[in-house]
Order: C-alpha cells, then structure tokens, then sequence
C-alpha cells in the first residue's frame, strides 16, 4: 500500500521528464545501423612494406547497381600510404571522405616480403583497435597483398569473401588448410614460444573466365578485359619470432593437420599393389609431446582409423560395399605420413621454428628445466615418430 501511494504522489512532471529521456535516447542511437553513403565498411586490407613505411590496400564494400539483382557484394578497392598503417587508415579517410569502419572486417592479407620483416609492425594498429574483431582471417600471400585483394576472383563478388571460403570448417576437416586469426596468431607470438603459422595464399589465372570492363572495383577500366583469378591455400607459412621463416608443402601441411587432430572425412594417397590408390580419414588422432626426463625427445604420433575412398579401377561389388583396407595399403599409408611427418619436423628444426608449442610445454611443467632447454628447441631435439593406421572393423 505504501508503494501504491508513492507511486501516486510522484508529479505528472516528473514523469514527462523520463518519458523524454527514453525518447531522446531511441532517437539519438544508430543501433548498429550503418550510413553506406558516409561510411567505408572495409571487408578485407592487404598490408605491404614500402621503402616509406606501408601501403594498405582496403577493399570496400559499396551498393551494387541496378542491373545486378542476384544479390552479392560488390567492392571498391583503395590503396594509400603512410609512414604507419594508421596513416594509411588516416588517407583513406582524406581520399574518400568516408568513416573507416573495421568491425566487418573479415581478412588481414600481408605479401611475402612484408611477412619476412617485422609483420606486427603492420599489425600493430589492428591489435590495438577497438573496433577490430580478433577473429579476422589473417593469411600470407605470393607476391603482393595489394595485387591480390585488388583481383577480379572467378568464384564470387569479391576477393576477399574467395579467400575466406578457403578457410571454412570444411576446409579444415579436409586437412588441406590451416586457417588462423589475428587472435590465435598474436597469442602464439606472445607466448614463451613466440612462433606461428598462417596459411599461404597463391593467386592463378582462370583458363577462359574473362570480364569485360574489368572488376567493378577497378575504377572503371574503360573496357579492357581483366583476367579473373582463383585462390589455393594448401601451403601454410611458418613464423619464429614476427619473420616467415619458412613454408611448409601440401603434404607437410596435412601431416601439420593430422598433428593437431583435425582431420575428418580429409583424404591422402597410398599405395596398392604399385599403383596410387586414395584413403579417407574416418578418425584422427594426434599428438605431440616432450619427453625432458635425459635428453630432449619428442614424440609426434598419429592414429588413424580410415576407409578406401578410390582405386582408379574397375573393381567387383562386393569390394565397393567394404569399409575394409587390406593390411599392404595400411602399412604403405602409415609409411607415407610417417615420411610427411618427419618433412615437417625437418622444415620446422631447420627454420627454427617451435611450430607446435614445446616451449610453452616445457615452461608450464619445469621453470627450471625450460632454463636448461628452452635454446635447444626445437634444433637439437630429436624426433620419435609413430604412425598407425587401422581400418574401420
């Protein structure tokens, strides 16, 4: 009762102060709503190093015409410069007249030079944005950045949205790729370890898919034809301290995968009677650990379960219907990745790169023992290898 009357003494004025309020505050708020004729919603950037400083190459997204109304994206793409990548972000602003908006930015790409520099310098300014998702794709390419966000791509609108395909769920289950975000690969760096890896974009013509007039994006070419690309990322590049250091193959690159654990429904080839046959991946697991009781040794082991998913012949039905794998392609296949893991191993030792975190494992168990070991890794350990590969029963 006593609320009752409170309620029923408060003024009639008071109460059309708070009901403007709430209105002053619905009418003042864009939630989340963007201006596209006022703001640069930047997709994706690509980051090179200049004799000056940087070069930043922003693809961005702008409304598509009239006469395109299957829906997509299309993109513009401008190019500034600065002494520092927050110069070049300042450029954009004084060439366009747009805000720089980050936050629906979805690909950091860096080109093969500036990635054997100092590639935080130019992910300095990311890290340190408010308005920049940490989840970003982040991926080294060929040759430079700029030339690739500014492609014309064969499979979709835009560049960027092409490469970020490359880094689906899919993709990683196939174990062809090995996606990283600006995240993952600055707490790698940061950590004890200060190592990483990100995948490692090629750029190649595709035979017979030409434009006229080029890609939208290109400002208006005045009808020149512009050859349209397709993107690979089955490479992936290594870092040790912000500098690639080295690039690990395909093969290299699915043992890196194994490794991890995160390979379903991915395939690799092995060998039946002299001739290439094809395995599928059913079950995967790896893994990698440091053994510090005498010398340092790590052990890098693989447990596949797998069934036949090609044999490039002619084969009787009964086969076709069997998940079994005989014991020679089973033995052959255990070889093989014992051989691909052992490349990476090499490719990592002789870069210096602590691809897998032993460091990070060793500081975690013995300060005392990383003290004692943590310049030997990964250069002066050894490998143990063990590989097994089953099929289903």
């Amino acid at each position: 009762m006593n609320a009752r009357k409170f309620i029923k003494t408060i003024p009639m004025k008071l109460y059309l102060i708070l009901l403007a309020i709430v209105v002053f505050a619905f009418f003042s708020n864009d939630f989340g709503l963007v201006d596209v004729q006022k703001t640069a919603i930047i997709l994706a950037a690509g980051i090179d190093k200049t004799e000056e400083g940087y070069a930043l190459t922003s693809q961005i997204a702008v409304p598509k015409g009239s006469d395109r109304t299957t829906g997509g994206t299309s993109s513009v793409e401008i190019e500034t410069k600065g002494a520092t990548v927050s110069d070049c972000i300042t450029m954009l602003y004084a060439k366009t007249g747009w805000v720089p908006k980050l936050v629906f930015c979805n690909l950091l790409l860096m080109g093969e030079e500036t990635a054997k520099g100092d590639v935080f310098g130019g992910l300095d300014y990311f890290l340190r944005s408010d308005y920049m998702s940490d989840s970003c794709f982040l991926a080294v390419c060929e040759g430079k950045a700029g030339e690739v966000i500014s492609s014309q791509s064969a499979v979709d609108d835009a560049s960027s949205l092409a490469i970020t395909k490359l880094f689906s769920d899919a993709a990683v289950k196939s174990g062809k790729v090995m996606p990283n975000t600006l995240k993952d690969f600055s707490m790698a760096y940061y950590g004890v370890s200060k190592s990483g890896y990100l995948p490692y974009v090629r750029m190649s013509d595709q035979e017979g898919a030409q434009e006229a007039g080029g890609n939208e994006s290109s400002g208006g070419s005045g009808g020149q034809e512009k050859s349209q690309k397709i993107y690979t990322a089955e490479e992936t590049a290594i870092f040790q301290e912000s500098k690639m250091v080295g690039l690990l193959d395909d093969e290299e690159t699915l043992a890196f995968s194994l490794l991890k654990g995160e390979v379903f429904a991915g395939t690799f080839n092995a060998v039946d009677k002299g001739k290439t046959v094809t395995l599928t991946v059913l079950e995967n697991g790896g893994g990698v650990s440091l053994d510090t009781k005498e010398t340092p040794r790590v052990k890098l082991g693989l447990d596949l379960t797998v069934r036949m998913c090609c044999k490039g012949m002619s084969t009787p039905v009964d086969d076709l219907a069997s998940d079994e794998v005989s014991e020679e392609v089973l033995r052959s296949a255990e070889e093989i990745l014992k051989g691909y893991v052992r490349k990476l191993w090499n490719t990592c030792q002789d870069a210096g790169c602590d691809l897998f975190e032993l460091k990070r494992e060793l500081y975690r168990s013995s300060l005392k023992k990383f003290a004692e070991l943590k310049d030997l890794v990964p250069a002066a350990v050894e490998a143990d290898i063990d590989t097994k590969v089953q099929s289903k029963s």
